[in-house]
């Protein structure tokens, strides 16, 4: 049983990236810009924003933070993005995820200039993705199809189960994974099944995959009876419990004794997440430029 140690694959690609930044830096005179907006008070979001400045400032990345009350309109986001989106210095914008209730997300993301949308929520750039030409790709699933490439996990022909159908990760990864392998597109070619929490025989589902991506938010909801042995599982899921202890969507104690490979939680796709956020950045900066 292999252990996919995502921390240990972040540090490598951040080494990459810091290389690539400098290069860029010397050739173009430009330092890559990340604006991030950060409404109200959650404090996993504070955590992640603050995790996110530390990246920027690890690898030469200029980050720049809004920090706004709960109590912030739509509107009044609103022009702040529009400011973002007219900035000539700013290259990558990212609002963090939840707002506070009230305001409205869908709105809000599509407001952001789809050229400078690094987290790839925008259905300009939703769009691009299914055609298979994407100009980002999400982070999330970026980084779990950087796992599976890196580790030499084979995607083409494999069937790949994904275990939650969220905009963020779910529906994005399955686009991402269908499609037709490249040079420029690796880490594709699978069959993909969507399961959810309507979905019928889910466990049977489960059981049929090669690859399992976890993404429900519920701790411990994969159990070992509902993997294949020797399958590939992928934990998405960050859940605090009454303990005060993190874990993920899968019952990693049981699953690792039946699976082939298993990504931890914590250490597993969260450190990735942010590398390719860093890695969006600099292509916002290219292309922006």
């Amino acid at each position: 049983m292999q252990i996919l140690d995502g921390k240990k694959l972040s540090e490598t690609i951040l080494s990459e990236l810091t290389e690539e930044i400098i290069r860029f830096k010397s050739s173009t005179g430009i330092t890559p810009c990340l604006a991030a907006v950060l409404v109200g008070d959650n404090p996993a979001s504070q955590i992640y924003v603050s995790n996110k400045e530390k990246t920027c400032r690890k690898i030469g990345v200029e980050s720049r933070l809004f920090r706004l009350p709960a109590t912030t309109t739509t509107e009044e986001l609103l022009i702040l993005i529009e400011k973002l989106n007219t900035d000539s210095e700013v290259h990558g914008i990212l609002v963090q995820l939840p707002l506070p209730q009230g305001c409205d997300e869908l709105r809000v993301l599509d407001a952001i200039n789809p050229k400078k949308d690094v987290d790839a929520f925008h259905p300009e750039n939703v769009g691009l993705i299914s055609q298979g030409r994407p100009r980002y790709l999400p982070c999330t699933p970026y980084g779990i199809q950087q796992m599976l490439v890196r580790y030499g996990i084979e995607t083409s022909g494999k069937h790949a189960v994904i275990v939650g159908r969220s905009d963020i990760v779910g529906k994005p990864m399955a686009l991402m994974l269908v499609q037709k392998q490249s040079p420029q597109q690796t880490g594709a070619d699978a069959t993909v099944s969507v399961v959810h929490s309507r979905t019928k025989n889910l466990h049977e589902m489960t059981r049929q995959a090669d690859i399992l991506i976890v993404a429900i938010g519920h701790p411990h909801f994969l159990t070992a009876e509902m993997v294949k042995p020797d399958a590939v599982v992928i934990d998405v899921g960050i859940n605090r419990l009454s303990n005060g202890k993190i874990c993920g969507d899968v019952d990693f104690d049981t699953v690792k004794e039946v699976a082939g490979a298993i990504s931890p939680v914590p250490g597993g796709v969260g450190p990735l997440t942010i590398s390719m956020l860093m890695l969006n950045t600099l292509r916002a900066a290219d292309f922006n430029r």
